[in-house]
C-alpha cells in the first residue's frame, strides 16, 4: 500500500482510491480535511454519503468506465462545488475519484445567467409599454391629439432608458476589456470634474438641489482616461442631485494629498457629498452590483439603469484607485474616490526603471 499511498497523496487535488470492495484504501491530505481524518478503512458509502457520488462511484465499479458527478461541500467561504471523477485504475479493480473544485466556474455561469435575466426585464419592460402605446395610438387614439402627444412623450422617455441601458452595457463591456490596461495620459482631474459640475447644473436646477464645490481650480494631475474620469463625476453627481430631494445640498471637492493609507501613495481625491435621506447601510456593501437598486420604482422613474455605480467601479479599479460609500438613513451620504497621483506614479516609474 505504500506505493499508492505516494500516488494518491501526490495528486493536487482531494483523491480517494476505492477498491473493488468499496472500501477506501487511500486518500490524500486534501481529501482528508474535505471529509474526514478517519476517511481511510471506510467504505465510501458511509464516509461520502450524497447520492450523486455514490452512483457514480458504484457505476465505475461495476463497469470500469469513467465516470462523474458533482459533489457539493462547505467550508469558510460558504457552498463549495466540486466536479467528482471516478476512474478505474488498469485492471485493478480499482477506482480513484477525484475532487476538482469547480465553485469559481459556477459562479461565474451564475453570474452571467443573472445578468442576461437582469437585462432581459430592464428590457421588456420599456419595450411592453412601447408596444402597448403603438396599439393604442393605431386603434382608439388614432385620432385623439391630447393622448398621441401625452403617449409620444412617455415612448420618447422610455425608449431615451433603452438607448442609456444600451450605452451603459458598452460601456461596462469595454471597461472590462481594458481593466488590465493602466491608462497613461495625465489628466487634470479638476478641470474634467469642473467641466462635469458645469454640464449638471440644469438638472440641479431642475430637482432644486444646491451644489458647492471646492478645489475645481486645482492644478494637479492623474494618469488616466479624461473621458472615463468625468463619467466617474458625471454619475457620482447626477446620482446626488437625482436622489437627495428638493431642498437639499451637494458637496462636490477636488484636492491633492501626500501618503494616502487607502494607495499607499501620494493621491488625488474626488468626494461627492449630500444631505438627502441616505441609505441604509444594509445596501451599502452592493451598490456597486450590477442592476442592483435600493428603490427599483424609483430609480426607473429617475430613468436610471442600475448599472451606474457598477461602472464607478470599473473605472476606478481600472485606474488604480479606490472607492469607498459612506452612508446613514436621515444623514446624507458620501462617495470618495481616491487616485494615484499623475507625478507620483511617474517617479516611482522612473525609479523602478533605474534601479
Amino acid at each position: 500500500m505504500d506505493m499508492w499511498d505516494s500516488v494518491v497523496e501526490a495528486i493536487p487535488i482531494p483523491g480517494i482510491l476505492v477498491d473493488q470492495n468499496g472500501r477506501i484504501l487511500e486518500s490524500n491530505a486534501a481529501a482528508r480535511q474535505l471529509f474526514s481524518d478517519q476517511i481511510n478503512d471506510r467504505h465510501y458509502i458511509a464516509a461520502l454519503r450524497q447520492p450523486s457520488i455514490l452512483d457514480a462511484l458504484e457505476q465505475a465499479l461495476a463497469s470500469g468506465e469513467t465516470t462523474s458527478a458533482q459533489f457539493l461541500a462547505a467550508d469558510e467561504r460558504g457552498d463549495v462545488t466540486f466536479e467528482a471523477t471516478c476512474t478505474p485504475v488498469g485492471d485493478t479493480g480499482h477506482v480513484l475519484a477525484c475532487f476538482e473544485d469547480r465553485t469559481a466556474m459556477e459562479e461565474a455561469g451564475q453570474m452571467r445567467r443573472d445578468f442576461v435575466a437582469n437585462v432581459s426585464h430592464e428590457l421588456r419592460t420599456p419595450l411592453t409599454a412601447l408596444l402597448g402605446f403603438i396599439e393604442t395610438l393605431r386603434g382608439t387614439a388614432r385620432d385623439d391629439t391630447t393622448v398621441r402627444e401625452r403617449f409620444l412623450g412617455i415612448m420618447e422617455r422610455e425608449a431615451s432608458r433603452m438607448n442609456r441601458l444600451v450605452g451603459d452595457l458598452l460601456s461596462l463591456s469595454r471597461l472590462e476589456a481594458e481593466e488590465r490596461l493602466r491608462p497613461t495620459d495625465p489628466v487634470q482631474l479638476p478641470a474634467v470634474v469642473r467641466s462635469a459640475v458645469h454640464a449638471l447644473g440644469p438638472l440641479a436646477a431642475e430637482h432644486e438641489v444646491h451644489v458647492t464645490t471646492s478645489g475645481l481650480d486645482g492644478d494637479f494631475t492623474v494618469l488616466g482616461d479624461a473621458d472615463q474620469l468625468a463619467q466617474v463625476a458625471t454619475n457620482l453627481v447626477e446620482n446626488a442631485i437625482k436622489y437627495s430631494g428638493p431642498g437639499t445640498n451637494v458637496d462636490v471637492s477636488v484636492q491633492s494629498t501626500d501618503a494616502h493609507p487607502m494607495i499607499q501613495g501620494d493621491a488625488a481625491l474626488l468626494v461627492v457629498s449630500d444631505t438627502g435621506a441616505g441609505i441604509d447601510m444594509f445596501h451599502v456593501p452592493r451598490l456597486t452590483e450590477r442592476f442592483y437598486r435600493v428603490d427599483s420604482h424609483r430609480s426607473r422613474e429617475m430613468g436610471g439603469t442600475g448599472l451606474g455605480l457598477a461602472i464607478v467601479k470599473h473605472i476606478v479599479n481600472r485606474h488604480r484607485g479606490r472607492l469607498r460609500i459612506e452612508s446613514e438613513t436621515g444623514k446624507g451620504s458620501r462617495f470618495l474616490v481616491v487616485l494615484p497621483r499623475g507625478e507620483a506614479r511617474e517617479r516611482h516609474e522612473n525609479s523602478d526603471e533605474l534601479s
